[in-house]
This record gives C-alpha cells, structure tokens and sequence, in this order.
C-alpha cells in the first residue's frame, strides 16, 4: 500500500508540473496567435494516445470540439509531456512542416521577442508556482527549523575532515548556517572551504580537503545532534519502571564507559542486549550508580528530551515575501547541486536519480504539507533543469533567440534541426544515468 502511494504522489505531482510547464508555453503562443496543434500529457510515442480530444467516442459527447484546432490528449510514455507549436522545431522532430511557405501564425514568422516569451512561458510557470505553493505552506502551517545552536556529534568522516564531536559550527567561509539539518548539505553545496567551530571555550578555524567533497555529498549522518541522554520519561512497559530513575536524570556512563552524550550510550547499550548493567546517573549534582535492564533491542525503555523545533506563524502577508525568498533560496541551492553535479571530482552525479529516486522521497502516508513542499521544490528543479543552455530544452532555445535579438541574423532550420538532435542526445545520455543510478541504489 506504502509503495502504491508512492506512485501515486510521484503520478501526480509530475502531472500537475507538467501541464503547468507547458500551459505557459501555450498561453504565449495563443497570446500572439500562433497555433498550438497538440498539448499532451505524457508521450503519444508511435501514435498510441490514452485519450485524445479527436477520439470519436469525445466529438460525440463534445461536438464542437471538432472546431478546436489544438488536439488536447493523454499519452502513454509517463516521461513528461508536450506542447507542439506550429512551425516549432522541437523534440516531435516534424520537419515536414518546415518545408512550406511560413505562415504568419507558425512560430518561425513571429519576430524573435515574441518567441523568447513562448519559449520562457513554461519556465516562468514553474517559479510562479513554487512561489505560490510557498506561500501557501507559510501561511497554513508556518515554518519549523532546527536552529543552528547545538554541538554537533560526528562519525568518521567528520572527524577526519577536522571536526569533533562537541563541536559547534559558527561559520562556513564566513556564511552562518541557519538550520542545523542543512549543515551538511550546505557544506557540500558551498564547497566550503574554512569552516569556523566552538570548541569548548576555543574559537577554531577547520580547513575541508576539497578531495573529500564527494564523500561528504555520499556520506549521510556527517553531523547529528549532539544529545545530552536525560531522561523525559518511563515507558509503562519498561523493565526499569522500578529502577529508580527520575525524569531529569542524565545518563552519564554505561557499564563503566563515560557516555557524554546519547548516541555514546546507545552503542553501548546496542552491545549487551538482554543484560543488567550498571549505570551512572547525574542528579543535580550528585552522581549515582542505579542497576539497569537492556531490553533485547538494546534499550532502557526511557524516553529521553529531544531538541525542540523553532516555528514560526505568518500572516497572509507576511507569507508572500517569505514564500518568495524560500523559493529564491530554492533556486540558488539547487544551482549549486548542479554546479556539483558537472564536477566530477564531487562524486555528486552519482546522486542523479529519476523517478524511482523522486518517488523515494515522497512519504508513506498522505501528507498534504509535505506534499505540496515536495511539489514546489520538483517545480523549482524543473524550472532551472529546462533554463540550462541544451538544445532541445527551453534554455537552449532561449538561447538562439537571445542571439538573434542581439545579432540580428535567426539561425537556420538546419542548424537548429541538428542542435535538437544534439540536445535529445544528451537528454537521452542523462535519464540513462539517472535510472543507472536509480538501479545501482536499489541493488547495494
């Protein structure tokens, strides 16, 4: 059911992104007349259509859908969707059309600025509607964040990059992090360079080995909060209800181990499953030794205080300019993700997924916050995947009507016939890595 629900979300959110994507290429084009012949979502690969506006069993309930001249359909190929625009080299690959007078409502006769606009339509979209998503979030459930004011506990890599457990992180190349979930991510996306911790009452200055980038972009769990082990409460069905601890408590060693923080007593605790073990307890301040249980999983069976969340309510209006500068950090991260991605030395393509790896991302239950957030980060990344500079992309074509604009002189339909192939070529090269990634996760 979990995996059912997936699919379902991954369905969805990737139907809404496209036909907003490609509804702003049509709303363009209709805006300076040009005729659009087919909107679809999903590829109508080999002529085969899931629905079609043309379908006879459609004309009959909709007759005057016989005078529409755009065919409004649902293809087969879940792999994205399209708007043919007439007189438009694009990835249909149609150049039959090409080899008739111009008409005056066919893309090429429309002077070049009127292109660029049809062409940045979809992209355009996509922004609007993270924004508008953004927005929306910030204003129904407000903004949780982990403030950056906790030490930090490390694993192998953390430490061999400098830092130590106890740490807190102050400054990345003089930028302050704000959240602490992101310390890692930022550090990668940053590419840091001199990272400025508290260590105790010293103030230090760590310079990252840039060779270890990609082992940090591949290495989850770099940074977890360093936790102090007290006690919240006792479980009702906790072998050591009758043990003596108190809430307050703070477990400070473990079968004669100094256990400073929580994740040093749950190894040891993971190690003697089933077994009594003495415990040292720091109340106020006095220190005491109570004999406890560890439960076959390897637990006390204790809650313990987790670090509270900071949340933050908006008004309506306090939600536009918040949305619209989550949705310009958005876009600045995700550049960054990319500009990791084209330096291989990173590791950070290997990381590239499709929708096996967008589908992992979603929850197992239905959750419209997260949902909708899920949505508006795919939209930011779709926005900025289709503004890079490929043929057969909108960047691309983005591109060549840039340099008419400026030139003067339109590049012939030879020349962006094989850019489109070019482009498709290199947008084939990317899903292939992408679902070879996908696999490869799957596998190990």
């Amino acid at each position: 059911m979990a995996v059912l629900l997936k699919v379902l979300q991954v369905v969805l959110a990737l139907s809404v992104l496209i036909i907003i994507h490609e509804a702003g290429h049509f709303m363009w084009a209709r805006i300076f007349r040009i005729r659009v012949d087919k909107f679809f979502l999903f590829f109508d690969i080999g002529g085969v259509k899931l629905f079609s506006t043309r379908m006879d069993w459609f004309r009959k309930l909709v007759p005057s859908s016989a005078r529409w001249e755009t065919e409004y359909g649902i293809g087969w190929l879940p792999l994205g969707g399209y708007c043919k625009i007439a007189g438009m080299i694009d990835e249909s690959m149609d150049t039959e059309a090409l080899k008739k007078e111009p008409q005056p409502w066919e893309f090429r006769s429309k002077p070049a600025w009127k292109r660029l606009f049809v062409m940045s339509g979809g992209v355009l979209n996509n922004f609007l509607l993270a924004i508008a998503l953004f927005i929306a979030i910030l204003a129904i459930w407000g903004d949780n964040y982990m403030p950056n004011d906790s030490p930090v506990y490390v694993n192998e890599l953390g430490e061999e990059l400098g830092f130590r457990t106890g740490d807190r992180i102050l400054l990345y190349d003089g930028y302050a992090p704000r959240d602490f979930l992101s310390l890692q991510a930022d550090l990668a996306r940053r590419q840091v360079e001199k990272a400025t911790v508290l260590r105790g009452t010293d103030t230090l200055d760590i310079y990252i080995d840039q060779s270890l980038m990609g082992d940090i972009l591949n290495t989850p769990g770099m940074f977890d909060i360093a936790l102090p082990f007290v006690v919240d409460s006792i479980m009702d069905t906790s072998p050591n209800v009758l043990s003596g601890l108190q809430k307050g408590d703070r477990i400070v060693g473990v079968c004669g181990e100094e256990t400073p923080y929580l994740q040093d007593a749950q190894k040891v605790l993971h190690a003697h499953p089933g077994e009594t073990l003495p415990v040292a307890v720091l109340r106020g301040e006095d220190t005491l030794s109570l004999a406890m249980q560890v439960d076959t999983l390897g637990m006390l069976g204790v809650f313990f205080r987790n670090p509270s969340l900071k949340h933050r309510d908006y008004s309506l209006w306090e939600s536009v300019p918040a949305g619209c500068a989550l949705a310009w950090s958005s876009v600045t991260g995700y550049l960054q993700d990319l500009r990791l991605v084209a330096t291989p030395s990173t590791g950070a393509y290997k990381s590239v997924g499709s929708f096996v790896a967008i589908g992992q991302v979603f929850p197992s239950s239905w959750n419209w916050h997260q949902f909708l957030y899920i949505l508006a980060l795919l939209s930011i990344m779709l926005g900025v995947m289709n503004l890079l500079p490929i043929p057969a992309l909108d960047g691309g074509h983005i591109v060549f009507c840039l340099y008419e604009m400026i030139t003067g002189r339109k590049p012939s339909d030879r020349f962006l016939t094989i850019a489109q192939v070019i482009g498709m070529f290199l947008l084939l090269m990317l899903m292939f890595l992408a679902f070879g990634n996908d696999i490869s996760r799957l596998i190990h």
